[in-house]
């Protein structure tokens, strides 16, 4: 395996596990703050429990269809990209050429090498230098709806499910706390994650994420206290 490939590969994994914790962060504060909300308004624990399973659903679904609704528009804009770059490689095969070799001297090359390039790439692959090269469509970063829509489906299932599992196993008298401490651990813990994937500054990013999840429950913990007690 080339040493390209290999950091590609690297590349898109990080991107897939930082993908992955934003999901599983998305599904964590909804359904908690949720929860919270419900809670907060003198709901039972079977109510809370079905709020929770309904939120999870309704989340992983509503982020899969986004998602593959997005990734979709993507892919055509890439295919009608490519489509067009194959024409002109047909049409203007000296003009595409040219615009090849400009691009890389505008990368640090000279003229004349930047020209003994672009004619190796452009006889070994044309369409493929130009969509890297030109366009920035690379293979194993393409849009992939499908994946795309199942992968942030089942990442926010895994963070609804966090706090779904504290109703699950805490006694009714200390739900909201269970929920709520567990919550902001588990988001400190993807914040940690994927923060040290990223190469980005663990502390800040753990400090991000639970205070923006705390300040979510709060609010919908507050909004449950006072639609109970109005009604």
């Amino acid at each position: 395996m080339s040493r390209l490939h290999t950091e590609n590969h690297l590349v898109s994994r990080i991107g897939w596990l930082r993908a992955a914790v934003l999901g599983a962060n998305d599904g964590i504060v909804s359904t908690a703050s949720l929860i919270m909300g419900v809670a907060t308004a003198s709901a039972n624990t079977q109510q809370i429990l079905v709020a929770g399973v309904a939120g999870l659903v309704a989340g992983a679904m509503s982020m899969a269809a986004g998602e593959y609704v997005s990734v979709s528009s993507q892919a055509d804009t890439e295919q009608a990209d490519l489509a067009r770059e194959r024409l002109e490689l047909e049409t203007l095969p000296e003009a595409e050429l040219e615009e090849l070799t400009q691009i890389y001297v505008k990368r640090g090359l000279t003229h004349e090498l930047a020209g003994q390039v672009a004619v190796q790439l452009t006889a070994n692959d044309a369409l493929d230098a130009h969509s890297r090269d030109e366009l920035g469509i690379v293979e194993h970063m393409a849009a992939r709806p499908i994946e795309a829509a199942v992968t942030s489906a089942a990442t926010f299932a895994v963070g609804a499910g966090m706090p779904l599992l504290m109703v699950v196993l805490s006694p009714a008298s200390m739900l909201i706390y269970s929920v709520a401490i567990a919550s902001l651990l588990f988001l400190g813990l993807l914040g940690a994650i994927g923060a040290k994937a990223g190469g980005a500054n663990v502390f800040r990013a753990t400090a991000r994420v639970t205070f923006w999840g705390a300040f979510a429950m709060a609010l919908t913990a507050g909004i449950g206290a006072l639609v109970g007690t109005a009604v």
